[in-house]
């Protein structure tokens, strides 16, 4: 699926200046915290466990993935199967009281925060802050001033049956609950051209109380900021940032840090079709009439100077794994929650899934158990080597790349034994897949699957079982889900029946620069 314009090269480019995005894949709605001299950053990861991924950067270009805070969905029946349009919506990210704290607001469920003394856990477990249908978007905030502590969110139009407004309510000092019924603080359906509010973020400043949220959809809207003298308002508003002659649309719904040198940054997303929500920096800084100035002038950058902290070395989120004794990196999540038995620890290389039994292999879309990370903008191929142990019929594993619809290359047992090279996929209005190529006889039990993508996220599958690669079947768009980019995932899985259906074991995952 062909999306907006992302450069090849983005993030550092190594001479004091970076290219947009810093972020060159799906983390969606991030949110930004600063401790000392480090920069944290979460974002949705709505039905995926782990859930709420966890960021660090230095100069707030470079960043590694670091874990997560959310080891498994509650209620966890509500995340047994794939729920990838719910679950994280929006989290916020803060430190208070020595502590870092993340709310976000479940559509389903209501409002949760887990908290932790470091980032590296422990985190505690999923907190029910408030509950309800259509609450999203959830961000606290300490008045450091009076002792007081707020809370605002967003509305789902899906749940709720309305959008486009904003509510508060004051919160007891220790995050657990709020004090009061809410109030509304903006009802943007009374402000002329606004549409589609949310995402808001709190904060203090010069004396004031400041939302950032933005408004008019996640491809084509803006970044809004709202002033107020008392939380409850009445609050005035501004457009702070829109896509005006440049070519990042949508540009909108992130968070605003201060470094330690006093300069002002926010980072927020663009999206792009397949590749999702992509992280873009932005310069800030407050106008001489006490509103933001975000970009140039309002304007999103592609190319700036980063910002006045001490350098270092380039990094990006890991991608490539070995799987050593069995592990995965945490740049894979399930699409559910996970169950016991679907890997296999082991002392050497390789990642070990059990070819779990079920009556729905031929939709992957529907399954718990593949193992998934974001797709990777920018033109490159992807690939893994891949030994089938099993004799089960119908077992099979493989590497898939999967959104609405999604297409997959691998291994498959036949009735009579044999072993099959397949390809498949399955159209976003289907229900079950079938074949995009024919079924090639095997003589071996391990091959090299690989899939090049374009810089358009179209896809070329191919496969090398010991003599040269073999293109298979006709170029797959990938598509996006409804909130998320498209990923990619590696499987086992066989039909249903008796008995222990073997094991996929994936080896030497790697993406290639194209």
């Amino acid at each position: 699926m062909t999306g907006p314009y992302v450069p090849e090269v983005t993030g550092d480019l190594g001479d004091g200046t970076y290219r947009n995005p810093v972020l060159a894949a799906d983390w969606s709605d991030p949110d930004v915290v600063r401790v000392g001299e480090d920069f944290y950053l979460t974002a949705s990861s709505f039905g995926r466990a782990p859930g709420l991924p966890l960021l660090h950067s230095r100069d707030l270009v470079n960043w590694t993935l670091v874990g997560h805070a959310l080891e498994r969905l509650e209620p966890e029946e509500a995340f047994a199967g794939p729920r990838h349009d719910r679950g994280v919506w929006a989290p916020s990210f803060r430190h208070h009281d020595g502590r870092f704290w993340i709310f976000w607001g479940d559509p389903d469920h209501g409002i949760f925060q887990v908290n932790s003394s470091a980032v590296e856990g422990p985190w505690s477990r999923p907190h029910l802050v408030k509950e309800g249908l259509g609450l999203i978007d959830a961000c606290p905030l300490w008045d450091e001033e009076t002792g007081e502590a707020y809370l605002v969110h967003g509305w789902a139009r899906s749940r709720a049956g309305f959008n486009n407004r904003l509510t508060g309510h004051r919160m007891s000092p220790d995050g657990t609950k709020v004090l009061d019924e809410g109030r509304t603080l903006v009802d943007a359906d009374l402000v002329p051209g606004w549409f589609t509010l949310e995402g808001p973020k709190l904060y203090r400043h010069d004396g004031r109380f400041w939302i950032l949220a933005p408004a008019g959809g996640v491809a084509t809207g803006w970044q809004g900021a709202f002033r107020a003298d008392s939380f409850f308002g009445p609050y005035e508003e501004r457009i702070v940032l829109s896509q005006g002659d440049t070519d990042v649309n949508g540009p909108h719904q992130g968070g605003w840090v201060r470094t330690g040198a006093g300069e002002d940054w926010f980072l927020h997303f663009q999206q792009t079709g397949a590749h999702g929500r992509l992280v873009h920096l932005q310069p800030m800084r407050w106008g001489e009439d006490g509103w933001p100035v975000l970009g140039d002038d309002g304007s999103p950058v592609r190319v700036h100077r980063k910002p006045a902290l001490p350098p270092g070395p380039p990094a990006r989120p890991g991608v490539d794994d070995a799987f050593p004794g069995g592990a995965f990196g945490p740049q894979w999540s399930w699409t559910a929650n996970p169950a016991a038995g679907w890997t296999h620890a082991h002392p050497g290389q390789g990642l070990r899934l059990a070819c779990v039994r079920t009556g729905s292999a031929d939709d992957l879309r529907s399954v718990p158990h593949v193992l998934t990370q974001r797709l990777p903008a920018g033109a490159r191929s992807v690939e893994v080597r891949l030994r089938l142990e099993s004799d089960a019929p119908g077992a099979r594993a493989g590497l898939v790349v999967l959104g609405d619809a999604y297409a997959w290359i691998g291994l498959e047992r036949d009735a009579g034994g044999g072993l099959l090279l397949v390809h498949r996929f399955a159209p976003g209005n289907a229900d079950r897949e079938r074949d995009a190529a024919r079924a090639l006889p095997l003589g071996t039990d391990e091959v090299l699957l690989r899939i090049e993508v374009t810089a358009d996220a179209r896809c070329r599958f191919s496969h090398d079982a010991g003599e040269g690669p073999v293109r298979l079947g006709p170029e797959f768009a990938a598509t996006p889900w409804r909130w998320v980019g498209a990923l990619l995932g590696l499987f086992a899985a066989a039909p249903e029946g008796e008995g222990h259906a073997g094991t996929g074991v994936f080896t030497d995952f790697r993406t290639l620069a194209a």
